[in-house]
């Protein structure tokens, strides 16, 4: 078999605060606290969880854009925190990121042609500037958006359009490897539909894997091969999407996926929902043993002294639950009551 295009392996990014008061000590947030994970070439890996579970920071510390306290994340088969300055530019080529907000993302003084320009000048690629403007012209009929637009500046754009420049800019350098960081959730429903099938359709045609962060399942279900969802810093279940959605192994999983609006209203009024109780606990002090047993309709003592570890419950399913794989998960239909 070829070995995956990314593999992260028991990555941790800490980051220490100041106390309350000047006297009080530092404390240590772990925002990301040992995750460990594989991207297949072609794939669309899907990571969930609420906010503050430490998704974007995951997919920054991967970037090489905040600094990881423990652990590797291998691209091509080689560290990328080994890489020299000189070697992570080269590595940046391969792994580009489409941001979450299309405004704060994009330089308002420069205006389209300015921005998809400036991949090219910062890598020393296309020195002609025929051949740029022609690059730039293509990368503008690819993501739906007008060769008149060029000399706009982002403040004349819509939203949606905003994020098509993005795209593009993400694109000129033909990277391998794109984290998308919730692309689509600072825009409308309608737009994100239709962002959502250009990121599809650019997958196809320029064999682009995606490494996709986001808080709605809805919109990893339809996008996603593979999901591993966050809590608390933590990975606590992944598995192929399909067998995740339909009988999800660690009870967050299971609650987020009762939540999940059914567009049939019969049905709608049938679904049974689990509650959660009680917040999400501060990273700052996280509980001891399980992160989610405070809030577990499961929970036993075990569980609020051991921390569970990520096994395999079934083929290629991973969860870090000990109790619920025992019992019989409710697949998504069982979520619904009979009539």
């Amino acid at each position: 078999m070829s070995s995956p295009l990314l593999e992260v392996r028991g990555l941790k990014t800490h980051f220490s605060v100041a106390g309350e008061t000047f006297f009080d000590p530092k404390r240590t947030v772990k925002a990301v606290d040992g995750i460990s994970f594989s991207i297949e070439k072609g794939d669309t890996f899907g990571l969930i969880g609420e906010s503050g579970c430490g998704k974007t920071t995951l997919g920054r510390t991967i970037l090489a854009l905040e600094e990881r306290t423990e652990g590797d994340a291998i691209f091509e088969g080689r560290s990328i925190f080994a890489l020299s300055k000189r070697e992570l530019r080269g590595m940046r080529r391969n792994v580009q990121v489409i941001f979450q907000d299309p405004f704060s993302s994009l330089d308002p003084r420069m205006t389209v042609r300015q921005i998809l320009e400036e991949p090219f000048e910062i890598h020393g690629i296309l020195p002609s500037p025929r051949g740029r403007r022609e690059r730039i012209l293509e990368l503008m009929d690819v993501v739906g958006l007008p060769a008149a637009h060029l000399e706009r500046y982002p403040h004349q754009f819509s939203g949606g359009q905003r994020q098509r420049i993005g795209i593009a800019r993400a694109l000129a350098l033909n990277p391998k490897l794109i984290v998308c960081d919730e692309p689509v959730s600072a825009l409308d429903v309608s737009i994100q539909a239709q962002i959502l099938n250009l990121l599809q359709d650019l997958q196809r045609d320029f064999d682009l894997t995606y490494l996709f962060i986001a808080h709605d399942f809805s919109v990893v279900r339809h996008l996603c091969n593979k999901v591993a969802v966050m809590y608390l810093g933590r990975i606590v279940e992944l598995g192929e999407t399909d067998a995740l959605f339909e009988n999800p192994q660690h009870p967050y999983t299971e609650a987020l996926l009762s939540a999940v609006p059914v567009p049939d209203p019969s049905i709608e009024k049938r679904r049974k929902r689990i509650l959660l109780t009680g917040d999400v606990p501060s990273p700052l002090n996280p509980p001891p043993g399980c992160p989610f047993h405070p809030r577990c309709r499961y929970a036993q003592d075990s569980c609020r002294v051991e921390t569970p570890a990520l096994n395999e419950v079934r083929d290629a399913h991973f969860a870090a639950c000990p109790v619920l794989p025992f019992k019989d998960a409710p697949s998504a239909a069982a979520l619904i009551e009979a009539e």
